[in-house]
């Protein structure tokens, strides 16, 4: 548990002494962790220190967590790259989908979330640098899928999520820049308020180009044991 305490406390130092560098108030970064292939213990133990926003990569092992965890109000974010196939569960539960790249996702998470539920919370994964191996739409994309996703129940569009290639910090700027734009013309602005950007190696360039919502798992949770592929 002193463990936990201590890595949260860690990373919240950081976050904090980033904002401070670059005069932004703490309090409008989230720290989202990544708790990939980590047993629903080490989850238990960082949500006692105060840890209640969750990353998972996986879609099985996810759901194992989220019924092994039922007993605690934990926000579920699925951060890994969306199959047609695993839009379902997603849609059921999830609170927040980072890695949506296409039109067809966004429609079958809208039309598999319930009517009683809250909208689903989803993030427009961005190729920002045009890496080959990275998941995500085009720029130039991102202004229409906001227009046509924005017109769809069941959901709230809420902002960008990028992966630049290591050390690639200028991607962030391009990203912050980006997500501006869409804020000024296509989007209300009260629900245009995430920017998911940034992980253990590279918060604090994040934070100084803007990111309100950063995904750190190794800081947290140590090195991972394994893997895993879907």
């Amino acid at each position: 548990m002193n463990q936990s305490l201590q890595s949260r406390q860690s990373v919240l130092n950081q976050i904090e002494q980033a904002c401070q560098r670059v005069q932004r108030d703490p309090a409008t970064v989230q720290l989202l962790a990544v708790s990939k292939t980590h047993p629903s213990t080490s989850l238990r133990e960082m949500y006692a220190v105060g840890q209640r926003c969750f990353g998972e990569n996986y879609l099985q092992e996810a759901l194992e967590k989220i019924e092994e965890l039922q007993d605690l109000e934990i926000e579920w974010h699925f951060i890994g790259h969306v199959q047609r196939n695993k839009t379902k569960h997603l849609a059921d539960k999830f609170d927040w989908v980072h890695g949506v790249d296409r039109l067809i996702i966004a429609e079958r998470l809208s039309s598999q979330r319930s009517d009683q539920q809250k909208p689903l919370n989803l993030c427009l994964q961005v190729n920002i640098d045009g890496q080959d191996s990275k998941d995500g739409c085009q720029p130039e994309e991102v202004a229409e899928l906001v227009q046509r996703i924005s017109q769809l129940p069941n959901l709230r569009l809420r902002g960008l999520m990028v992966i630049p290639a290591p050390e690639n910090h200028a991607a962030f700027a391009e990203a912050k820049a980006l997500f501006e734009q869409v804020k000024a013309q296509h989007v209300q602005p009260q629900d245009w308020d995430t920017l998911s950007m940034g992980m253990s190696a590279d918060l604090d360039a994040a934070i100084a180009a803007g990111s309100t919502m950063v995904r750190v798992g190794t800081a947290l949770f140590g090195a991972r044991e394994v893997l895993k592929k879907e």
